[in-house]
């Protein structure tokens, strides 16, 4: 009998957001911490959801017009409480992203065909957007690991909320 895994995890400072942004983009040189990553098949990665440049970026870009309110927000402030908008998050106590990981028991993915792979993978991606109701603007990053025993995504997201 094989296995779903579903996992959410909490990202609660910018600093912990680029560390998940180094390793799920392979930008380390080594893994000494996972010895399952094989850096060398790295290329193998499918990205669902691209990302060209750093994690931090492009979570400034999703939350810029927050920011724009904090920063309003502080020019009313005492000096002594003002905060920058990265101070403000990462003493928050609050999320600023969530990583998803899928992935399923190891014989799952036995001889399974590129085509059902991406199947799997879509399956998976349709469950962050109609049953989480993300939306894709709130998806900071999803990427398909093949470097490691089991594959497996990481879907990085940015959970807004609109009054």
């Amino acid at each position: 009998m094989n296995y779903a895994i579903f996992r959410s995890e909490p990202i609660m400072t910018t600093h912990d957001l680029a560390q998940i942004g180094s390793h799920n983009q392979r930008e380390k040189k080594a893994y000494n911490s996972n010895p399952d990553i094989r850096i060398e098949d790295s290329y193998k990665n499918l990205e669902l959801v691209p990302l060209n440049y750093k994690y931090v970026k492009r979570f400034k870009e999703i939350t810029k017009e927050y920011e724009t309110q904090h920063n309003e927000k502080q020019k009313t402030e005492r000096k002594e409480r003002q905060r920058s908008y990265t101070q403000m998050l990462n003493q928050s106590r609050n999320r600023v992203a969530d990583e998803l990981l899928f992935t399923a028991s190891p014989k799952f993915f036995e001889n399974m065909s590129n085509d059902d792979l991406m199947n799997w993978a879509n399956t998976c991606m349709e469950f962050v957007y109609n049953d989480l109701v993300y939306k894709k603007e709130q998806i900071l990053h999803a990427t398909i690991h093949l470097d490691e025993k089991s594959p497996h995504i990481h879907c990085v997201v940015v959970p807004l909320i609109k009054n």
